[in-house]
């Protein structure tokens, strides 16, 4: 809840705050490609139930500070190590999305299945005894 939490509230400081990044934009987009992975994977550990709030904003903070450096310190190399920010945030949300919607998947088919079994057994009456 809470990175859902954060993401709302930072799409509306970036919508009402009249900030213009300019030269900076490469740089920001690269952090927030960072901090998205941070999201997606604090959504996956809440559906598995391993969510840690330090985790999350240590990774959040450090993400994009440590792509952001990296972006920046390419730039200043005339190197595009920027890509390999982009390569691996980016592998990193596809695959957090795909076990985020197999354990949705999954939840499903069990609640299906425990009501399944449940009509089942009032349909039966439950109660072998004699």
């Amino acid at each position: 809840m809470i990175p859902l939490i954060g993401l709302i509230i930072g799409i509306i400081l970036g919508i009402f705050l009249p900030i213009n990044l300019g030269e900076y934009s490469f740089y920001v987009s690269v952090a927030i490609l960072a901090c998205l992975d941070s999201v997606f994977g604090a959504i996956r550990a809440s559906l598995e139930g391993k969510f840690d709030t330090e985790i999350f904003i240590s990774g959040f903070f450090g993400n994009a500070l440590l792509a952001a450096g990296f972006t920046y310190l390419g730039d200043r190399l005339n190197v595009p190590i920027y890509l390999s920010a982009v390569i691996v945030f980016g592998g990193r949300i596809f695959q957090n999305f795909a076990e985020m919607r197999r354990l949705v998947i999954n939840n499903i088919r069990k609640q299906k299945a425990a009501k399944s079994h449940e009509d089942t057994t009032k349909l039966g009456g439950g109660n072998d005894e004699v």
